[in-house]
């Protein structure tokens, strides 16, 4: 009857430390339709990459070579998940997340369109508001 007990006792306690690490596992990754929609947002950079080349925002060159940083995240984000079984751990998702965020904001600054600062009377370009000709600026 003892050892029944002890065992009963041993399995519980395994069962509750075990339980809060496996939800924290599950927790750091992410999959399925967060993975598909990390390489949509891949692919919607790279369609504003093509599409601001064809309108002769940026040069060919640029828009290569923000290409192949579009492709490097995406194979990293496809490798990743189909490493880990369809996840990617919260860290490097997070990692990727940070990368896409770079390019397309590299995309915005390429091709005028980045985030506007100031008062808006130079264009938003720079951060007093007075453009560079400006005998305050």
């Amino acid at each position: 009857m003892r050892s029944f007990k002890t065992l009963r006792t041993a399995t519980l306690t395994a069962l509750f430390v075990a339980v809060p690490f496996a939800g924290a596992y599950a927790a750091s990754t992410f999959s399925g339709p967060s993975v598909t929609a990390l390489i949509d947002q891949v692919q919607g950079v790279e369609k504003g990459i093509t599409d601001a080349m064809q309108v002769n925002k940026i040069k060919p060159a640029e828009a290569h070579r923000l290409h192949m940083r579009a492709a490097h995240i995406s194979q990293v984000a496809e490798r990743t998940a189909a490493a880990g079984h369809g996840r990617i751990p919260a860290t490097q998702y997070q990692q990727l997340l940070h990368q896409l965020d770079d390019l397309s904001q590299t995309l915005r600054v390429d091709t005028g369109s980045a985030f506007l600062m100031g008062n808006g009377g130079d264009g938003g370009y720079y951060p007093n508001g007075y453009g560079p000709n400006h005998p305050n600026g």
